[in-house]
């Protein structure tokens, strides 16, 4: 087993035929924070250790790439490339919801039982984005934040409007929020991999029960973002108070803080 990130103990956790690495660090209920590509790096690391701050459990599983390692152009791609011919990841496929997402559902589970609370919390980003969404499915998961949910892949109209999810799933997700789930989505206005046809889907789909946070990062935009911004919670993070990346940072705390310590 590969050393814990800094600050983290690290186990091995085993469902649905296969074991992978799990960090851990804080107490109360618990959050899972799922990577973005290419996996768990310092700045995913540090979004979890503000989870273990909040009063929680931040729970992070090695899905992809090499915990803790810096990200370069070089690193994503071989870390997506990785993902695209692994049959755990649905990349291109249109309505399928991918397969490790089930095992997800169970580790949820499972810190559901050991963290106790009224749930458990999850926090998806770029290629596992949607991976929030589908665990909803799971009645332990009661805080599901969607950041700049990438999949499938935007290769067409189509890809751009899926949500990375098959139909009985939705069907599900749908009643969830029927009953008062809430789920919470953040993109910046230019990025490609996340388009704003998604987002509208989501609203389609899911009413008040959506809540969109969509930061401009359009040419000249007053904040500054690059015009390829994407990483809202990581990479493009300006974690000076009061701009913009920062108060998603804060909403997305304040919505994991109302829905499971409040």
């Amino acid at each position: 087993m590969p050393p814990p990130v800094a600050g983290f103990d690290a186990e091995e956790r085993a469902y649905d035929g296969h074991s992978r690495v799990v960090h851990r660090r804080g107490s109360g209920p618990a959050v899972v924070v799922l990577s973005e590509v290419p996996g768990i790096t310092p700045r995913v690391a540090d979004f979890a250790r503000r989870v273990a701050a909040l009063g929680c459990t931040a729970v992070v599983p090695h899905l992809f790439g090499t915990d803790g390692k810096a990200p370069s152009a070089g690193y994503a791609l071989r870390s997506l490339a990785g993902c695209c011919v692994s049959r755990e990841f649905v990349v291109l496929a249109r309505g399928r919801t991918s397969p490790v997402t089930r095992w997800l559902r169970a580790l949820a589970r499972d810190e559901h039982a050991r963290c106790g609370g009224p749930g458990v919390g999850v926090v998806g980003m770029c290629l596992t984005g949607g991976f929030a969404l589908a665990m909803l499915v799971d009645p332990s998961v009661v805080a599901p934040v969607l950041s700049q949910p990438s999949l499938p892949l935007p290769v067409s109209a189509a890809h751009r409007r899926d949500l990375g999810i098959d139909e009985e799933d939705l069907e599900e997700v749908r009643r969830r929020v029927a009953e008062g789930a809430c789920v919470l989505g953040l993109r910046f206005t230019g990025d490609r991999a996340c388009p704003a046809d998604r987002f509208a889907r989501l609203a389609e789909e899911l009413g008040d029960g959506f809540v969109a946070v969509e930061l401009d990062s359009s040419p000249g935009n007053p904040a500054g973002h690059r015009r390829n911004a994407h990483s809202v919670l990581t990479e493009d993070l300006d974690d000076r108070p009061g701009t913009p990346t920062r108060q998603a940072l804060d909403r997305v705390l304040g919505f994991l803080g109302d829905r499971l310590l409040a």
